[in-house]
């Protein structure tokens, strides 16, 4: 094996993504169980008006990615979105943001392997563990060939989800207009049982976290694009759109189920999508919707065990962590951290097994809350960068983040009125507190981790304006 270093690592031309690949990646990342089954919940709490909390997320989301985007095609090559966060607020943030990425995302790599086999259950009369070990082999081996073969599974997967979802919409639209038969009441459905928003704000307030949660994962595509044919066109394409698309993708899909299926008839715990369809009478409904959540949990567990090993090889090359877990093997993979975050993989997922309400239970409140401040200093960081460039007479490219910085400080507020549900409500406060801590715990440890010797990250120079047009 050699070492790779810099930006660059895993770039041959046999393992380097495409930009089909990078697009799907980003949706793979946000569209999974979460969306076909566990927006019921959401669905039961609050009625019709869940719609707003899934456009308030995803503006929240839009804004972070645009910002993010900007970052990535005025400094390009720097690497994934630690690295900005590393520009922007410093070397303490940025190993507290990627150790704490790694652990959400390792995390999950564990909830979705048990997730995976219990669906599995369906097919198999294996036991659970057993099943979780198989999934995570399999997306081991997956990560482990080569970058390009990640990019076609995860691509295929994704594909699947998003093919499933258009067909809901195009045959729950042609339903609604009587074509199919029956006699369809929309306007009732969606409005006849308690209005818009039967259960008032505070229902809205409660389950803004399990949404917002739910649709995290776009910043994976800027992980992935460092290693794409053409990165810079990759991530100015994807963190112009990816918003919008999971904007529309959840709130089209879910605005139509509550159209077909009155919002009081859909239980927690019941895919509201296979509620749908049965109401539109579609055969194999149960086992339509079954196979397209395995496929978003196969690829939500992909796509997370690609972004752990990332994020490792980018500590380690900075001196953060073992520097074994930085080499790079010649097909472009960090073999050593996919072995390795695919191990401590499996050990969260025998811990839901064996101590769920101690161990998991820990591990799931005291990264739960990460994302969250990963994105505050995402935000923080293209406020720092963007005002630095400004002041030096340097170019700054225009990717969609208007009414600068107005739009910052609106989505760190966002950011923080989300902080802040969390707080108030009884089951999610535990979460935020341990986030913190974990933070805390983080601040702390980078004292003692961090080597004098470490690799110094090789920042590209700002482009100097050589135009005329005013800085934006």
């Amino acid at each position: 094996m050699q070492e790779v270093t810099g930006p660059t690592a895993g770039q041959d031309s046999v393992s380097q993504l495409k930009s089909r690949h990078v697009t799907m990646i980003a949706l793979g990342g946000v569209i999974g169980a979460g969306l076909f089954v566990g927006s019921s919940a959401a669905i039961a709490s609050c009625g019709p008006a869940v719609l707003l909390t899934f456009a308030f997320t995803g503006i929240l989301v839009m804004g972070v990615m645009r910002m993010l985007g900007e970052m990535l095609i005025a400094r390009p090559g720097l690497g994934s979105f630690i690295d900005y966060i590393r520009e922007g607020c410093g070397p303490r943030a940025s190993f507290m943001s990627a150790w704490l990425y790694w652990a959400f995302w390792v995390v999950t790599v564990g909830s979705e392997a048990i997730a995976g086999a219990i669906v599995l259950q369906n097919w198999f009369a294996l036991p659970v563990w057993l099943m979780a070990t198989l999934l995570v082999i399999a997306v081991v081996l997956i990560n482990v060939t080569a970058v390009g073969i990640f990019g076609e599974c995860e691509f295929w997967l994704s594909l699947i989800k998003v093919t499933c979802i258009i067909a809901f919409c195009a045959v729950a639209c042609v339903y609604l207009t009587g074509i199919l038969g029956g006699h369809p009441t929309p306007v009732k459905n969606f409005v006849g049982h308690g209005g818009f928003m039967p259960h008032g704000w505070a229902a809205l307030l409660s389950i803004l976290p399990t949404v917002l949660f739910s649709m995290v994962g776009s910043e994976i595509a800027t992980v992935a694009a460092a290693e794409s044919a053409d990165a810079t066109r990759s991530i100015a394409q994807v963190t112009r759109t990816i918003g919008t698309r999971i904007s529309i993708f959840y709130i089209a899909s879910l605005f139509l189920v509550l159209c077909v299926k009155p919002w009081d008839q859909i239980a927690p715990g019941q895919s509201p999508f296979v509620l749908a369809m049965e109401a539109m009478h579609i055969p194999g409904a149960p086992m339509i919707i079954r196979i397209v959540v395995l496929s978003a949990i196969v690829s939500c567990l992909n796509s997370s065990l690609y972004v752990t090993t990332r994020t490792l090889r980018g500590l380690a090359q900075r001196g953060e962590a073992p520097a074994l877990l930085g080499v790079t093997a010649g097909n472009g993979t960090p073999r050593a951290a996919v072995l390795f975050s695919g191990l401590v993989g499996l050990l969260v997922a025998f811990s839901s097994i064996l101590a769920p309400g101690t161990v998991f239970a820990f591990l799931l409140s005291a990264t739960g809350g990460v994302m969250l401040f990963a994105y505050l200093f995402v935000v923080v960081a293209h406020l720092r960068l963007r005002r630095q460039a400004i002041a030096s007479g340097a170019s700054w490219p225009y990717v969609g983040v208007p009414f600068f910085p107005i739009a910052n400080y609106l989505v760190i507020g966002a950011v923080l009125f989300v902080i802040a549900a969390m707080l108030v409500e009884p089951e999610q406060r535990s979460t935020v507190i341990a986030s913190v801590g974990a933070f805390l715990v983080a601040a702390v440890a980078f004292n003692f981790v961090r080597r004098p010797d470490a690799r110094k990250t090789v920042t590209p120079p700002l482009r100097m304006d050589t135009s005329t047009s005013p800085s934006r």
